[in-house]
């Protein structure tokens, strides 16, 4: 097998030469350069992964815990993290909590002891044993999606955000508004999201029917189940739109409206949340928000590096968004 030392024999260079090349730090001479690479790509060295990781301490792996790795957002945010870690030479390790919160803590504990040297968490969910368990990990760490008290935290705008969406159905002329949310489990999602609904509904002085607000959990099937619940529960009294927390549960919702022979936008207007690549395609194309899944992946893991570099940043970042109206408004 090659070894660095046979790479520096044969280029007639020094050992740290040929570390300085390989990379990519410190001059050295574009002749010498490219003789050596020429070599490298000749003998098909490989350099060391974990020669590398005991000289700089670290394995040039950053963990990621997702909450469900399916998901359009999460792939947005993937792609991302992996666009700005692969250009500074790190690689991505990837685990899927399938929407279980206690996974979260058993994935901290598991990517610690595969020795990563940060991680970057898609959080749904806060609670004290989670705070915990990232203060005993020490590890650089960033969430993403909930505001984690004492963590470099990344968030969506879901209150201003819900408040958009809700104002824009009442300037569309609709003073029934129904609302399929999920659990408050999730603060941003579930409760934020909610809380915009509420507070702008009541600033405009439209009353809520306790039977359009429905609980879903995140999954087409629950959209349209929720759906059903309020035509079903209202007695009459229908909304003439919907303000659907996600675009998957939005989705459900157009689906079973459509089967019941109900016009969107005439009989009932539809809006979600997520800019889904399905939301531009269903029939009528769902007005919806997007949230910039993949400019937040990249600054997670910007902060991230920053924090391998200069230790100490604790911060609050707000994502941007924007709302995009199509056909089922």
């Amino acid at each position: 097998m090659t070894t660095i030392n046979d790479i520096a024999k044969m280029a007639n260079v020094s050992r740290t030469t040929v570390s300085r090349v390989l990379n990519n730090s410190g001059y050295v001479s574009e002749e010498v350069r490219k003789r050596i690479l020429d070599i490298v790509e000749k003998t098909g060295y490989i350099p060391s992964v974990s020669a590398k990781s005991l000289r700089t301490k670290r394995s040039g792996v950053i963990g990621v815990i997702l909450p469900k790795i399916s998901t359009e957002t999460a792939s947005r945010v993937v792609a991302g993290i992996n666009e700005v870690v692969s250009r500074e030479g790190f690689q991505i390790l990837l685990t899927d909590t399938e929407l279980k919160k206690e996974k979260e803590i058993e994935y901290i504990r598991l990517l610690q002891s595969r020795h990563v040297d940060g991680i970057i968490l898609l959080a749904t969910n806060i609670n004290d044993q989670l705070l915990s368990t990232i203060k005993e990990v020490n590890l650089p760490f960033i969430s993403l999606g909930q505001d984690l008290p004492g963590i470099t935290s990344i968030v969506y705008d879901d209150y201003h955000a819900a408040v958009d969406v809700t104002n824009m159905l009442v300037n569309k002329g609709h003073s029934k508004i129904a609302f399929i949310g999920v659990g408050e489990d999730d603060p941003a999602v579930g409760v934020m999201r909610r809380k915009g609904y509420l507070e702008t509904m009541e600033k405009h002085g439209l009353s809520v029917d306790p039977s359009w607000m429905q609980e879903g959990n995140f999954s087409i099937e629950s959209g349209y189940e929720s759906m059903k619940k309020i035509t079903k529960e209202s007695h009459g009294n229908l909304p003439s739109a919907i303000f659907v927390v996600t675009d998957r549960m939005a989705i459900g919702t157009m689906e079973y409206l459509k089967e019941q022979g109900y016009n969107i936008p005439g009989d009932m207007a539809v809006a979600g949340i997520g800019a889904s690549v399905m939301s531009q395609y269903v029939s009528p194309s769902l007005t919806t928000v997007d949230y910039f899944n993949r400019d937040a992946g990249s600054k997670s893991a910007q902060l991230l590096l920053d924090q391998l570099k200069y230790k100490n940043i604790n911060e609050k970042f707000t994502q941007n968004y924007r709302l995009i109206m199509r056909d089922s408004v």
